[in-house]
C-alpha cells in the first residue's frame, strides 16, 4: 500500500471514512518522536498520524525531537508528509481563516539539529526548492476546490519561539516580503530532504502577527480559529490522499544522490548503522 504521512495536531486524526485504526510505538537511533503515530487506512492508502508537539500540545517548537519523528515515520514506509500548522499572516490579503500553500523557507532558528549528517559524516543536500513540487500542487488545488481561500507560492519564515514577534520583528519580516510566519515547518523541511520523503505544508492563517496597528497575537485566538477550520483541514487532506498518485514525476527520492561528502571507508560503523535506512 502506498504510504503518507501527516504531522499536525491531534484533532487530524478523526478523518472522515478512515478505517483500521492503531496506535504504533516507534523507536528511532534519534529517540523517541513526539508521540506514538497513529496508523490508519484511506481510499487504499496507508495513512500515519503524529501530533508534532504531541498529544495535548506538550513539546514546545524548539524542543521538538524532529529527527525521531521524520525518521519514525520513514521507518514506517512513508513517502509522502503533509505538514498542517498555524502560521501568522505577514499580508494583508492574507486572512485569518485562509488556507496558505508554501514553497519556500526563510530559517531564523537557532540551537536546532536539522540534519541527520553528523558524527562524522558530512552530506550537502540541494534546498533550493525546499518543498515537493507535485505534492504542493496537489494540496493546493484540493484547498482550492474544498475551501476556495486559498493562496499558494508563500514564503514561510521560521523563528525559534516560543514566544511571538516583536513589532519591530514583524515590521522587519515584512519587508522581506515574507507571506507567513511560524515556528516549526523549516526544521521538518530540512529533514524530509534528507530521508528522500516528499513535504508540503498546509498552513492555516489564524492572526496578523503584530505587524498591524494595535493589534496583537495570542494563543486564544489562534486556538478559536484553528478549531473553526479543523473540519476543513480534514476536507483537504482527505481529498489530497484521494487524489495522490503512486508514480514520482519529483526528484525528492534522490535527494541523497551525489551529496555524501564523507569517503565510505571514512564513515565509522557506529554512524553507518544509525543511519542505514537513509543510506541505503
Amino acid at each position: 500500500m502506498f504510504k503518507i504521512g501527516i504531522i499536525g495536531g491531534s484533532g487530524l486524526y478523526n478523518l472522515e471514512n478512515i478505517s483500521n485504526i492503531e496506535e504504533i510505538i516507534v523507536d528511532t537511533p534519534f529517540g523517541i518522536p513526539s508521540d506514538v503515530v497513529i496508523k490508519g487506512e484511506l481510499y487504499n492508502k496507508e495513512v500515519f498520524f503524529l501530533a508534532r508537539h504531541g498529544k495535548g500540545h506538550r513539546i514546545p517548537p524548539a524542543d521538538i525531537n524532529y529527527r525521531a519523528n521524520i525518521y519514525a515515520l520513514k521507518s514506517l514506509g512513508v513517502e509522502r508528509i503533509i505538514s498542517v500548522s498555524a502560521v501568522g499572516s505577514m499580508k494583508e490579503e492574507i486572512k485569518p481563516g485562509d488556507m496558505v500553500i508554501v514553497n519556500q523557507f526563510i530559517d531564523r532558528t537557532t540551537g536546532r539539529i536539522s540534519t541527520f549528517f553528523t558524527e562524522n559524516i558530512v552530506a550537502h543536500v540541494s534546498f533550493a526548492d525546499p518543498v515537493c513540487p507535485d505534492l504542493s500542487e496537489i494540496l493546493y488545488d484540493s484547498a482550492k476546490n474544498i475551501y476556495g481561500n486559498t493562496h499558494k507560492n508563500a514564503t514561510y519564515i521560521c523563528i525559534n519561539g516560543p514566544q511571538f514577534s516583536t513589532r519591530a520583528e514583524s515590521h522587519l519580516y515584512r519587508s522581506w516580503n515574507v507571506d507567513v510566519i511560524g515556528m516549526t515547518n523549516v526544521t521538518e523541511a530540512k529533514l524530509a530532504r534528507e530521508a528522500g520523503i516528499c513535504y508540503s505544508t498546509l498552513a492555516l492563517a489564524t492572526d496578523y502577527d503584530c505587524w498591524k496597528e494595535n493589534d496583537s497575537v495570542n494563543a486564544f485566538d489562534i486556538i478559536k480559529i484553528i478549531r473553526q477550520n479543523i473540519e476543513n483541514a480534514k476536507k483537504i487532506i482527505g481529498e489530497v490522499i484521494k487524489n495522490l498518485p503512486e508514480t514520482y514525476n519529483c526528484n525528492c527520492q534522490n535527494s541523497l544522490d551525489n551529496a555524501l561528502m564523507t569517503e565510505k571507508d571514512k564513515i565509522p560503523y557506529d554512524t553507518y548503522r544509525k543511519l542505514q535506512l537513509l543510506l541505503d
